[in-house]
């Protein structure tokens, strides 16, 4: 008789109770789907008495993660902690060294530490699976993996931040300032302990990290990853963006050219009636290019117990199937490391600045654009303040080292007041 797949499960917030769910729920037909009895033999988290509206009896209880992950009695460790480094990182370390295939929702651990882990778990003959650590329930990981194995992919692009998604079209429809609407989300329990891993563009940044190791065959570098949040979008900007026919997106883009892997993460604008740009909440979607398919787009909920669990699940099943995949797709060991690049591909930019108030200042910054190679689309002049005069400027296309340079040349006018924000419009 095929023996049970025994999991030990560490972490039971959200996701790790939606994994007890489905595995409580569905016995029957995780059993027909994998060719063996799924089992729970152990579980630990933080708090034991506390209510998690999931009855957890018949499970072993360990109160140290590490603990749990050297138990006898399980096959697979389930990391559901959280955290680049501390219990989680020591746990998943202790499982592979245990001889335990590994299933976690890690983004941050892995971006960080994804590849010695890697190399250890192949040394054991171990499996690492991150299918939940992206994009929530897009099964874009094993997109990259299996379904596009056989391209070579040109671009990665997607919204993976669904908290960022939310607050951007919240501010659109509601016409709602982002501080009031970053409150907003704060009270519904959308950000992070840290919101800066939320609207700093960490938090996708690490997602997009991964992607670009399956995709590009390389060890993943998160530390050359650009990140711009969203912090400095005003409720000006989407109202002008949506006036142009855009909508602005935190958009993360890898792509690996002659120059080396080109990685960033940063609010773009988006033509409104593109795919990404009518995407609404927290809805994520990535955009996968490959030389013989073309564009795909996978788009679903990337966030939330549903979703997240069932991305774990998937892992599981493989696991309990037999599958062996590497944990990038290729040996850790033949992974090549980046030179990383910074975009060199042309695109137009949208620029929003407070000038003084006084003659001369906009011939001042349409001499510092030309100055850098660079011409003006369109420009508008909206409200004056008490001595100061905003305006919006939509460049031809040009680089981000010349746009960089104009920004510079801003400085040196001396009409310019505050910091202008630029930002890129990608064609999608």
């Amino acid at each position: 008789m095929t023996q049970p797949l025994r999991l030990g499960i560490a972490g039971l917030g959200t996701v790790g109770v939606g994994v007890v769910k489905i595995v409580r729920q569905k016995a029957g037909l995780l059993a027909a789907r994998t060719g063996r009895e799924v089992r729970i033999t152990a579980v630990s988290a933080r708090a034991r008495d506390k209510d998690r509206g999931v009855p957890l009896d018949g499970f072993a209880w360990e109160d140290d993660p590490v603990a749990l992950a050297q138990r006898p009695d399980i096959d697979v460790f389930v990391e559901l902690m959280g955290g680049a480094d501390g219990p989680a990182r020591d746990a998943t370390e202790a499982a592979i060294a245990a001889g335990k295939d590994v299933v976690t929702a890690n983004k941050a651990m892995l971006a960080l530490h994804g590849q010695s882990l890697a190399e250890a778990a192949e040394a054991a003959g171990r499996v690492i699976r991150f299918e939940a650590a992206v994009a929530g329930g897009i099964p874009v990981v094993k997109a990259l993996t299996e379904g596009l194995a056989g391209n070579e992919v040109t671009r990665v692009m997607g919204v993976m931040n669904g908290t960022c998604n939310y607050i951007l079209t919240r501010m659109e429809d509601a016409g709602l300032p982002y501080e009031e609407v970053f409150a907003e989300a704060a009270a519904l329990g959308y950000l992070e302990a840290d919101p800066t891993l939320d609207v700093g563009g960490i938090d996708a940044g690490h997602k997009l990290a991964l992607l670009a190791a399956i995709a590009y065959g390389t060890q993943v570098d998160f530390g050359h990853v650009e990140l711009e949040g969203i912090q400095k979008i005003s409720i000006e900007d989407i109202r002008t963006a949506a006036d142009m026919g855009y909508r602005i997106k935190l958009l993360g883009v890898a792509q690996m050219t002659g120059r080396g892997l080109e990685q960033r993460m940063s609010p773009c604008l988006v033509p409104a009636d593109s795919p990404l740009g009518q995407l609404q909440g927290g809805t994520n979607m990535v955009v996968l290019e490959g030389d013989a398919v073309g564009q795909i787009s996978l788009r679903g909920a990337g966030a939330g117990e549903g979703p997240t669990a069932s991305a774990v699940m998937s892992d599981i099943i493989e696991i309990g199937r037999g599958s062996r995949i590497t944990t990038f797709g290729q040996p850790a060991t033949g992974l090549k490391r980046t030179q990383p690049a910074r975009s060199a591909n042309p695109a137009p930019y949208y620029l929003r600045m407070a000038l003084v108030d006084k003659p001369g200042a906009l011939a001042r910054i349409a001499a510092a654009l030309g100055e850098a190679g660079i011409s003006i689309d369109r420009m508008r002049q909206t409200r004056h303040d008490s001595g100061s005069a905003p305006v919006v400027i939509v460049t031809h296309k040009t680089s981000r080292a010349a746009l960089d340079l104009a920004l510079e040349g801003f400085t040196d006018t001396g009409v310019v007041q505050g910091e202008p924000v630029a930002i890129r419009i990608e064609a999608v």
